[in-house]
């Protein structure tokens, strides 16, 4: 698919046409990767972060907020919920946080692939190569690293410099991460102020690009404690006007089925964040319009609701095994059997 149909696509309105688009997305979906749900336990596993994006909850300046760290027996009991709850893999999420050192995420990795037979997917951010390495040959599986845009203008403009003093290159990373036989999993926010069309275009073009394993896309949701998060910029962000996309459920479902339509073979998940703005059908209608993947949370509840990188989000006090019920409920409502096994994509040759 060209530019320029990308475009028109990401700009469509009528019913009628987008119908098509969901049904084509659906199609490629089954074909390509079938019909079962693979379900990815998240693990949060801290709320510490030295970043200072300037949407998230995270961000180092937000003093007020309780941070935490799980302890490894934490994670573990974690980890062997989703073993318990029938899930494929576990995603170890966080912050950036230098307070996890790498060789005890090493150790955590090795206890997980010795006990379990999950996959283990890190989700840690910019992190130095010699890390990747220790965390590859302890036995992990997948990478995820948003790379957010790929305006780089734009990117900077919301993403301050971190802490090394120089700007982040996401692109490179992942590049270096697949050198590192890692599987790649990236994504992009929808309705950054100031984002385009042609923007998004760009962005689907980048996932092809890059052949990620797994592709994440998401609403831009600004939490209200954060420089972007402010009544200006909310409105800013949400925007209709004829270049600015708008940070909606709609938006989101042309961006997952025109990823599907780019990258048949990748794991793309109906996000939380889809449920957080539609929490009757977001996940399922992800599920119809291209998706393949779904991420129950198994973090402990008591630290769900520090982890709000955006604010309302969904889910948040709902422990492991009711969060386990209700997804396999709403998917066999849609006729989608639950995924066995780790759930690996076919990478294409």
């Amino acid at each position: 698919m060209k530019t320029a149909e990308l475009i028109a696509w990401l700009q469509e309105t009528d019913a009628s046409r987008l119908e098509q688009l969901w049904a084509e997305a659906d199609r490629v979906r089954h074909a390509n990767v079938g019909d079962e749900v693979h379900l990815r336990g998240l693990i949060e596993i801290s709320n510490y972060c030295i970043r200072r994006c300037a949407y998230c909850g995270l961000r180092v300046e937000r003093t007020e907020l309780a941070r935490y760290r799980m302890t490894p027996d934490e994670v573990m009991d974690s980890a062997r919920d989703a073993v318990k709850f029938g899930y494929g893999t576990v995603v170890l999420q966080a912050g950036e946080d230098p307070g996890w050192r790498a060789d005890e995420i090493a150790d955590l990795i090795r206890c997980i692939k010795c006990e379990t037979p999950l996959a283990v997917t890190l989700s840690l951010g910019e992190r130095t190569p010699d890390e990747w390495r220790l965390w590859r040959a302890a036995g992990a599986d997948r990478y995820l690293l948003r790379f957010e845009t790929s305006n780089r203008a734009r990117y900077d403009l919301i993403h301050p410099v971190g802490p090394q003093g120089r700007p982040s290159d996401r692109i490179a990373m992942l590049r270096e991460l697949r050198a590192l036989d890692y599987e790649i999993g990236s994504g992009v926010m929808i309705g950054i102020p100031g984002q385009t069309y042609a923007d998004l275009a760009r962005d689907l073009e980048t996932f092809r690009e890059l052949n990620l394993d797994m592709i994440g896309v998401g609403p831009f949701i600004p939490h209200p404690d954060t420089p972007l998060g402010q009544a200006g910029h909310r409105q800013d962000a949400c925007a209709t006007t004829a270049e600015q996309p708008p940070a909606n459920e709609l938006m989101t479902f042309k961006m997952i089925a025109l990823a599907r339509l780019t990258c048949p073979r990748a794991n793309i998940p109906s996000t939380t964040a889809l449920a957080t703005l539609n929490i009757k059908e977001g996940r399922e209608l992800g599920l119809q319009r291209g998706a393949n993947i779904v991420m129950p949370n198994v973090t402990p509840l008591k630290y769900r609701a520090l982890y709000e990188i955006y604010p309302a989000k969904a889910c948040i006090r709902e422990d492991g095994a009711h969060c386990n019920f209700c997804l396999r409920g709403r998917l066999a409502s849609i006729g989608r059997p639950v995924g066995k096994g780790q759930g690996s994509v076919r990478r294409d040759s």
